[in-house]
């Protein structure tokens, strides 16, 4: 073969190539796009989801007494507070790992942190839900007696 031949080959698979990542840039970007409308749709989801939860939970509490609604506000202020720091440390986090170039590492491995953490805190709630269905039970049945 030809030393130009040989150019011209190398020429040939340098286009094909260019040609083959601007087809995969634009399937990513395409893929990115409904990622993002996918993430959208979820958040707005989750929103409506807490607003329903924040409706029962005004409705537990208008029922519930002055003592009941005071301590809750306290656990409430402390959960707040404690989520706002977790937030600010995330987001130091963040631009420290963007920064770094390991952005993609980081952002999967506080992802998979969030959904340790909202697993435990689903425990949590599981646990409260049957302590106060067995507090409940057990107050109506003292009622009835």
């Amino acid at each position: 073969m030809k030393l130009s031949d040989m150019f011209s080959t190398l020429a040939e698979n340098a286009r094909m190539f260019e040609e083959r990542a601007a087809q995969w840039q634009d399937e990513m970007s395409a893929r990115n796009d409904e990622m993002t409308a996918s993430m959208r749709k979820w958040q707005e989801t989750a929103m409506q989801r807490q607003e329903e939860i924040n409706q029962q939970m005004r409705g537990y509490f208008e029922e519930a007494g002055e003592n009941v609604r005071n301590q809750w506000q306290t656990m409430q202020s402390a959960w707040e507070e404690q989520f706002q720091r977790m937030q600010e440390k995330g987001e130091e986090m963040r631009e420290a790992a963007k920064k770094s170039g390991h952005f993609p590492d980081w952002a999967e491995a506080y992802a998979a942190q969030m959904v340790s953490f909202a697993q435990r805190m689903q425990d949590e709630a599981s646990n409260a839900i049957a302590a106060a269905t067995e507090a409940r039970a057990k107050d109506n049945t003292k009622k009835k007696s």
